[in-house]
C-alpha cells in the first residue's frame, strides 16, 4: 500500500498583535501534526494563546538542510506540517527556503496560509506607489556595502523597501544620506501592529534628523520604504542622482571606469555619463586652478 505525502502548510503569524493570526491558520495550526518554527520557544507564546498543544520542532539557519531533510521524510510518510517563521510570512527574509524547496522537487503539495506581513502591512499605510515596488530583504551592515546598495538604487523609477534592524537604522539613514538627495520622500515604519507602532513619511533629510534626535525612534525592528527618483525628462542632462554617483566614483578611479561603473550601476547611457564626467573635471578644474590631465 502507497502511502500519501502529507502537505507542508506555510503559515503566517502576527508579527506584534496576536490578534492578527487568521481563524484558518489557526485551525491549521491545530489540525496538523507537527509545527516547523523558526524558535520553538517564541512560537510556544503564540500557541498557548489560542490552546494548540501541538509538538513543535526547530527549523532555523544553523539547522536548516538537515531539519528539512528530516521534515521532508515525515511528509512523505504521510505527516502534515506547518512551517512558521518568529513573525509574519515564513521565507520573506526568514528561513524555510530549502525545506518548501525540497517539498516542491518531492511532489509535496505547499499550501500557502497568507496572513501578516510588515512589508505589505507597511507599504499599505506608506502613501507611496504601490502599483510597481522592488522589496530588498534587509540592507547590508557594513557601512561601505551599503552606500553601494544605496548607489545602486538611488534612481530606480518605483518604489523600494528593505528591512533594517535597531542597531543599524542611524547608521543606514546616514548612510543613505550620503547618497541621495535630502528632498527624497521616505517612509520609516517601526514596531508594525505593536504598542508602539510608529509609521514616519518624510523627506530623507528629515527623517534621519528624527531619528539621530529620538531614541524612541532607534528602538525596535524596521521597514524602510524609499519613493522612486523623479524622471529625467532631459535627454542631454544627467540627474542629480547621476551625479552624485559618478562623483563619487571618480574620486576612486578613471573617468572613463567611473563613467562605465555609472552606467551599470544607474542603466543611463554611458556617453551622456562620461561627457559628464568631463564636464565635471573641467569646472573642478577652473574652480581650483588644477592642471587638466
Amino acid at each position: 500500500m502507497v502511502t500519501e505525502p502529507g502537505k507542508l502548510y506555510v503559515v503566517a503569524t502576527p508579527i506584534g498583535n496576536l490578534a492578527d493570526l487568521s481563524l484558518r491558520a489557526a485551525e491549521t495550526l491545530k489540525q496538523v501534526d507537527m509545527i516547523a518554527a523558526e524558535d520553538t520557544r517564541h512560537v510556544k507564546m503564540l500557541l498557548q494563546h489560542y490552546g494548540i498543544t501541538n509538538k513543535t520542532v526547530a527549523l532555523h539557519q544553523h539547522n536548516e538542510e538537515t531539519a528539512s531533510a528530516n521534515i521532508l521524510q515525515k511528509l512523505r510518510q504521510g505527516s502534515s506540517i506547518a512551517l512558521v517563521s518568529d513573525a509574519g510570512t515564513p521565507l520573506l527574509s526568514d528561513p524555510g527556503m530549502p525545506l518548501v524547496k525540497m517539498a516542491k522537487d518531492a511532489g509535496v503539495e505547499v499550501v500557502p496560509i497568507p496572513g501578516a506581513c510588515a512589508l505589505i502591512a507597511a507599504l499599505s499605510a506608506a502613501g507611496l506607489p504601490v502599483s510597481r515596488f522592488c522589496f530588498e530583504g534587509f540592507a547590508p551592515r557594513t557601512s561601505s556595502a551599503r552606500k553601494a546598495f544605496f548607489s545602486e538604487r538611488a534612481i530606480w523609477p518605483m518604489t523600494w523597501v528593505f528591512y533594517e534592524s535597531s542597531h543599524r537604522i542611524l547608521a543606514s539613514l546616514t548612510d543613505m544620506a550620503e547618497i541621495l538627495p535630502p528632498d527624497r520622500t521616505i517612509v520609516i515604519a517601526r514596531e508594525m501592529t505593536k504598542l508602539h507602532e510608529t509609521i514616519v513619511k518624510a523627506h530623507l533629510a528629515d527623517a534621519l534628523a528624527l531619528v539621530a534626535q529620538d531614541e524612541n525612534m532607534r528602538k525596535g525592528e524596521f521597514v524602510v520604504i524609499v519613493d522612486a527618483a523623479a524622471e529625467n525628462k532631459d535627454e542631454a542632462a544627467i540627474s542629480p542622482e547621476h551625479d552624485k554617483i559618478l562623483r563619487i566614483l571618480m574620486q576612486e578611479c578613471s573617468i572613463k571606469t567611473a563613467a562605465s561603473l555609472a552606467a551599470k550601476i544607474t542603466g543611463a547611457r554611458k556617453k551622456l555619463l562620461y561627457q559628464a564626467a568631463l564636464d565635471i573635471q573641467s569646472t573642478d578644474a577652473k574652480q581650483y586652478g588644477l592642471a587638466l590631465k
